[in-house]
């Protein structure tokens, strides 16, 4: 990348990390990369030791809600090498995000090189623990200093790292939810806003407290049709194909998602992307036609669900049955580590950054 500075820290933490207790989303790596958009151009790219940053009260981000993100990991090859997994596509759906969200794109190569620096340097930090890797979170705000409605001129984007454990460690409970929405077609759920998050919290909090690990919602004009879970997208699997929700402007184009639905395809396996019904659900649950239910997200990978309630039915799926996700799970871990070929070219060695000497 043209004019990218380094400054390393002088004091890695790395060896203080215990790498086999790993609390998502509450470690962070020793460096960030940061890049500022001027109001026509992105300029100065650098990587630095992570600190606390300095926001004006005014700053426009917390007060109208311009920022987005992505969600990304790492891992390493049985040989010690960094991998990326499908960063290009990320960096196309940071853009749609960005789009949608009235902010500059980032161009895509610098996106990639950015994640590319960034891990290379941090690589120490990825976990080689089985069920960990290093998050990347890349991530993109407003930066003018003004109240008043209206898009920013100036944005800071940003990535940073953590290395992670499991983040569902365990199969999980859905609770369908009737009454709140996550998202409608014409809103602003396909993209990956902060908002999205927001908004979801308090519906998630009463369904964590009835016992669920999770929403299933369900869609905004007719509430029956499922859309997608709070961290993930969904797929359910019947006797002779898969249905999981089209990507119809209210849900967001998960890259696991994308990337499961390629592998079973190649398996020979019906995969069918189109609105699916909670009736239809239930009545093929009833009829032993519904066979797993499980979400793909980067975060969750491949997530087993083991219930799910709407209203008073309530569907259990025996684990028995989940042969199907878990070989996608081991499939997609196996090309993220390195010991099974990739054949469609998902992953790429991290190139690292030159550094000062």
């Amino acid at each position: 990348m043209k004019n990218l500075s380094v400054e390393l820290t002088k004091n890695s933490r790395v060896h203080e990390i215990d790498f086999h207790n790993l609390p998502f989303g509450k470690i962070i790596t020793d460096h960030m990369f940061q890049i500022d958009f001027d109001g026509d151009n992105w300029v100065n790219p650098r990587i630095s030791p992570v600190e606390k940053m300095s926001i004006h009260p005014m700053n426009m981000a917390l007060h109208y809600g311009q920022s987005i993100f992505e969600g990304m990991k790492a891992s390493r090859s049985k040989d010690g090498v960094p991998l990326l997994f499908r960063p290009e596509l990320h960096a196309v759906r940071m853009n749609a995000s960005a789009k949608r969200m009235c902010m500059p794109e980032l161009p895509e190569e610098t996106f990639v090189e950015a994640v590319h620096a960034l891990v290379g340097l941090e690589q120490e930090w990825i976990p080689k623990i089985e069920g960990s890797a290093l998050y990347v979170r890349p991530f993109m705000f407003a930066m003018d200093e003004m109240i008043g409605v209206r898009a920013s001129f100036t944005y800071k984007f940003m990535i940073i790292c953590l290395p992670v454990g499991p983040y569902y460690p365990k199969p999980i409970k859905l609770l369908v939810e009737e009454h709140f929405i996550r998202a409608a077609i014409g809103g602003v759920g396909e993209a990956k806003t902060a908002g999205n998050y927001a908004a979801a919290l308090y519906p998630s909090k009463m369904g964590r407290e009835q016992g669920y690990d999770q929403l299933l919602w369900l869609d905004a004009e007719q509430r029956k049709y499922v859309q997608e879970v709070g961290t993930m997208n969904i797929f359910f699997r019947f006797k002779d194909e898969v249905i999981t929700p089209s990507t119809n402007g209210a849900i967001l184009k998960g890259i696991t998602r994308k990337s499961a639905i390629e592998i079973m395809r190649d398996r020979g396996i019906t995969v069918n992307e189109r609105p699916l019904s909670m009736e239809e659900i239930i009545e093929r649950y009833d009829d032993g036609d519904l066979i797993e239910v499980f979400g793909t997200g980067t975060a969750a990978l491949v997530a087993n669900v083991e219930e799910v309630k709407y209203g008073v039915t309530l569907m259990r799926f025996d684990s028995k049955n989940w042969d199907l996700s878990l070989s996608i799970r081991d499939e997609i871990n196996q090309i993220r580590f390195g010991t099974l070929e990739d054949k469609r070219s998902w992953t790429i060695p991290a190139k690292g950054v030159q550094v000062p000497a």
